[in-house]
């Protein structure tokens, strides 16, 4: 079983900022395959499941992110061990990057961004940063760090960013799908 997991902040509000573009791509994944998600609320996560491969997003917010994971994993994956420097080969994470910029991408294991709460919380949660990152960039600031890093992840693009989210996005997602077969 394959794990795929979108982080981003449940809500209307959050919808299209920068933050959820773990959400953003999952999405774009379950529209292509003419699937649907469905609420299960007691793994805390919104899930799009098929005989291989179970999508996630995790319905907690961003910071509590690994609560969703761990618990999706440990329903359907019984032989999960959650131990000190565990493996995750089966477990995708798919989130926004500051350490890249709008347009750019990565797809590495067991190399995330130097800060991210919410893979903090999943590196906690499964006791190991060892799973597939896929890190999308959405640093526009162009060297401005006037605002806020936790403040600037939360707004939205901008009308120059949106061709190149729209286009990430669709070759991530198609990236990912093609790695999993």
């Amino acid at each position: 079983m394959q794990f795929i997991f979108g982080l981003g902040n449940p809500g209307e509000k959050y919808q299209f900022s920068r933050h959820n573009m773990g959400f953003i791509v999952v999405d774009e994944i379950v529209r292509q395959r003419q699937e649907s998600w469905h609420l299960q609320p007691k793994l805390q996560a919104l899930i799009c499941k098929d005989d291989e491969q179970i999508l996630a997003k995790p319905q907690t917010f961003m910071n509590l992110s690994g609560q969703a994971v761990r618990a999706v994993i440990s329903y359907y994956d019984k032989q999960a061990t959650f131990t000190l420097q565990s493996k995750f080969p089966q477990v995708w994470v798919i989130h926004d990057d500051l350490d890249l910029a709008v347009g750019q991408y990565k797809i590495q294991f067991g190399t995330g961004p130097k800060v991210h709460n919410g893979l903090a919380s999943v590196d906690e949660q499964l006791h190991s940063q060892i799973y597939w990152h896929v890190r999308i960039g959405v640093d526009g600031r162009n060297g401005d760090r006037s605002i806020p890093p936790q403040d600037y992840v939360l707004s939205g693009f901008k009308p120059d960013e949106k061709t190149l989210i729209d286009e990430v996005v669709k070759r991530v997602s198609t990236e990912v799908v093609q790695k999993l077969v």
